[in-house]
């Protein structure tokens, strides 16, 4: 629980090398996470070389943090190892839908979650990128991922250079609903989002970006429509060619 309370999103890294036998630890811990009938539909690429992380960071829109971690996990939903487990059995397998594309994503999220506890826990640091997704196809790439995976977070890990404030959480009753989901009237979104909205880091992005409020900031600035239409076709195209069909 200390570990979960104090969580923070660190992006800068000491020099200090991770020794092999605590990420082995570490991800050992993300493999005991439920899984979707013990399938463990997820795999994780272990990049520690300086010139591979650099070549990743431009499809992480060049976060210092990428080349900076001593060590980029990207974590992806794998339904490869397991439909050519089927295959090899002489099993027909049915697993390359939308619905496995939705359960082996939930597989590698639960998997990133229980290794990312694991490290904090060890006094490492991390942070998730979600860069991986608008870049798949590259990442994809460069990772010589096969079909039937997919690129769906990356996370950098490594000992603190920074120990930053906790990020804001949304009130509890603002994501638990007894019994039945209650409507999101104008008025329940107010009480939300009143705290969020008072802070002084909100009322700078909002001047900051000559906005007239901190929603804007994200339509307008942090995530436009245009950009997330262009991502979103261009992350359908690239699991149509590895191989999912809808």
């Amino acid at each position: 629980m200390k570990t979960i309370f104090n969580h923070r999103s660190i992006r800068q890294y000491k020099s200090t090398p991770i020794e092999q036998a605590l990420l082995d630890k570490i991800l050992e811990a993300g493999t005991r996470a439920s899984t979707t009938g013990n399938m463990q539909l997820y795999s994780v690429v272990v990049t520690r070389d300086e010139k591979a992380k650099e070549s990743l960071a431009p499809f992480h829109f060049n976060q210092p943090m990428v080349k900076q971690a001593p060590v980029l996990l990207t974590i992806c939903a794998d339904l490869n190892r397991f439909n050519s487990w089927c295959e090899f059995r002489n099993a027909d397998a049915g697993y390359d839908n939308f619905l496995w594309i939705l359960n082996s994503v939930v597989d590698a999220s639960l998997f990133a979650q229980n290794l990312c506890l694991a490290a904090e826990s060890e006094g490492l640091g991390i942070c998730y990128l979600g860069t991986a997704l608008y870049n798949a196809p590259e990442i994809s790439k460069a990772l010589n991922l096969p079909k039937g995976v997919i690129p769906v977070t990356a996370i950098t890990v490594g000992y603190p250079d920074q120990n930053p404030p906790l990020t804001d959480r949304l009130p509890l009753f603002a994501v638990v609903h007894d019994e039945q989901y209650v409507a999101n009237s104008e008025e329940r979104i107010n009480e939300l989002y009143a705290e969020k909205e008072a802070m002084e880091s909100s009322a700078k992005f909002v001047t900051e970006n000559g906005k007239e409020n901190l929603a804007q900031v994200f339509t307008d600035v942090r995530y436009k429509k245009a950009d997330n239409l262009h991502f979103s076709a261009k992350l359908l195209g690239f699991l149509k060619e590895q191989g999912f069909e809808f």
